[in-house]
């Protein structure tokens, strides 16, 4: 029985042919490294080395015990990884709080490529239109279509959302095409019921509409897009769910409509918690990847 640091002294030795040289590989004193050798010889009870003017020359022993001497190396250095990857690993749970769509739509195909690289990590995930706010701890994560407010939040603009108008192909086979943003007076509007947004938006474009105007009216986000993929009539709606609606086409690309921004938000004490930081590091790389994929 031996000590390792001996071993590793040894293959340092022997891969750079010197004491100085191998000391300076390893940043270690040159006169550590000559004991060290000098001990594994009094172990072993043979010479490892024959110091020259140069150097060192390895003895027909040094030879033969040196594929041994690397396997131990070899070992070693897969125990400290080992070793580095279980102090690394997450366990624990992060709340994640986003809108319906969002939650619907988009995290869905983030949060089990999420599982499946920290099967460690268990995750509740709020779905609700309604700010929640991380300083009172209601969530750890937020992915939020506006940019947090309060100073003690961490945010980072993760993309900018492009919002589209878009109807089913069977709406259009049935109603026409649009070709100019007047002809959508003609058709079947999907709008909001309480929500004035797209009466302001339809007014910032030059046609002031009036809320009949809009045949079908909810303030759901998913009701909102299941109405659109079910081919009820024109709809706005964010880009990257035409992908998850076969058969929905954008229409009137010329339309200039403001995108929708997406950050991703945690508080600062938190994000010193590895499980929290993880997660957060993780939807920062993985939502810009999915939306990538879906434009």
């Amino acid at each position: 029985m031996f000590d390792w640091a001996l071993v590793k002294s040894f293959v340092a030795v022997l891969d750079a042919g010197s004491l100085m040289g191998a000391a300076r590989q390893l940043g270690a004193q040159q006169p550590t490294l000559s004991r060290h050798v000098a001990e594994l010889e009094a172990q072993l009870g043979a010479p490892l080395f024959e110091r020259t003017g140069r150097g060192v020359v390895p003895t027909a022993l040094a030879l033969q015990i040196a594929n041994a001497a690397r396997q131990m190396e070899s070992g070693a250095d897969a125990l400290a990884q080992a070793v580095a990857r279980g102090r690394e690993a997450t366990t624990g749970t992060v709340r994640i709080s986003t809108s319906d769509v969002a939650a619907v739509w988009l995290l869905p195909e983030v949060l089990a490529g999420l599982r499946e690289a920290e099967p460690g990590i268990q995750v509740e995930l709020v779905a609700s239109n309604a700010l929640t706010n991380l300083l009172r701890r209601e969530a750890d994560i937020a992915v939020r279509m506006v940019r947090p407010a309060q100073v003690s939040l961490v945010a980072k603009k993760l993309a900018d959302l492009p919002i589209v108008a878009a109807a089913h192909e069977r709406y259009l086979a049935r109603a026409g095409t649009p070709r100019r943003p007047d002809d959508l007076l003609q058709h079947t509007l999907i709008g909001y019921d309480r929500d004035d947004l797209l009466l302001r938006g339809f007014a910032a474009m030059g046609f002031p509409v009036a809320r009949e105007q809009f045949a079908l009216r909810t303030d759901d986000q998913v009701a909102y897009g299941r109405l659109v993929a079910a081919g009820a009539g024109i709809g706005f709606v964010t880009a990257y769910n035409l992908h998850h609606w076969p058969g929905v086409q954008p229409v009137l690309p010329m339309l200039k409509i403001p995108a929708l921004p997406c950050w991703l938000a945690v508080h600062r004490e938190i994000r010193g918690s590895r499980v929290v930081r993880r997660v957060y590091d993780y939807l920062a790389d993985a939502i810009p990847a999915v939306l990538s994929r879906s434009a």
